[in-house]
């Protein structure tokens, strides 16, 4: 096989994953379904127990949950491509403690008022690569500096949080939840909370992955072709902040999405990112579906929170990421 049929090959293998992962979700549960009951439910709901389940608990929860991990594998997707570096993730230099710092902020300060949670979680995105890029700008930016502020940014948002579960302990139930990620207790309320934003960046997306392209070729060579390096990366950033934002903002400080999926469509697919970032899209759903299943049936009736499942998985590859380069 060609390289172009050998590409097409793995996006139908995306595509395939994500109607996979989303199947399961909604067949697998702390309450057992047969596949006719499912099937049923979904296209002739009636007044009965599996119709109640699929269509109140298990759909709406799936559709946030493709929403997330399609979200946050772009914007890691879009990091790593302006760091020029594969272990960039919103989590790891950042902007996701930016994010769950004002979030927190409104669960435990202001509880009545979740509506709030994506905007603030925006706000505190955008503040957090505020702060990285001041700490990294010497003579201009770059990503190494960038990574590093960005450790030391998450650091310092993270002691902040803590602190104001301390102060606030009586509250701090749902601030440890989403400290940890996960998708309990979320439905259809929860969906007009992303989905703007997920459209929004998609848009956005498909008119961005040609100067991330350019910006493979280094520097001087975007500069050659008329394009500020600078500029290019900051507004890079802050579409890469509004998608993770807008997933923090659900489902709290959940990591390694955004830095193993894209890196597994890379070596799959190549860098040219009018494919990789598609290709993230779809398997940043699959995997987030399929470890939210996982994390609900593992040990039911107790459900863990996705994140968990996330670090099990995704501490494993960072490292192995460490040791190959």
């Amino acid at each position: 096989m060609n390289r172009e049929s050998k590409r097409f090959l793995n996006f139908i293998c995306y595509v395939f994953l994500g109607i996979l992962g989303f199947g399961v979700a909604l067949y697998y549960g702390s309450t057992d379904l047969g596949f006719t009951q499912v099937w049923n439910a979904l296209w002739h709901p009636v007044e009965d127990g599996a119709s109640l389940i699929i269509w109140n608990l298990r759909l709406p929860r799936a559709i946030l949950c493709a929403l997330v991990g399609a979200n946050l594998a772009l914007s890691g997707a879009i990091l790593q491509g302006v760091m020029q570096n594969p272990l960039a993730d919103p989590n790891i230099i950042g902007i996701s403690s930016g994010a769950g710092l004002a979030g927190v902020l409104v669960l435990i300060v202001f509880p009545a008022y979740e509506y709030l949670i994506t905007p603030f979680s925006f706000f505190g995105a955008m503040l957090a690569c505020f702060m990285i890029y001041i700490l990294a700008w010497r003579d201009g930016v770059r990503p190494v500096r960038v990574i590093l502020g960005g450790v030391a940014v998450s650091a310092f948002l993270g002691s902040i949080i803590t602190s104001w579960m301390i102060f606030y302990s009586g509250r701090v139930h749902g601030a440890l939840m989403w400290m940890v990620g996960g998708l309990s207790a979320r439905g259809w309320s929860h969906v007009p909370l992303i989905l703007p934003y997920t459209l929004a960046g998609f848009v956005f997306v498909f008119f961005v992955a040609m100067y991330l392209n350019i910006l493979q070729l280094g520097e001087e060579m975007a500069r050659g072709l008329g394009v500020n390096v600078e500029k290019t990366r900051l507004c890079l950033t802050m579409v890469a902040a509004l998608l993770a934002a807008s997933a923090v903002s659900v489902v709290g400080l959940l990591g390694f999405v955004g830095l193993v999926v894209p890196h597994i469509v890379r070596l799959m697919m190549g860098s040219d990112y009018r494919l990789l970032l598609p290709g993230s899209a779809l398997l940043g759903m699959a995997v987030l579906l399929l470890s939210d299943t996982l994390a609900r049936v593992l040990l039911n009736p107790v459900e863990l929170p996705v994140g968990i499942i996330m670090a099990f998985l995704g501490a494993p590859f960072f490292l192995y990421l460490l040791r190959k380069s």
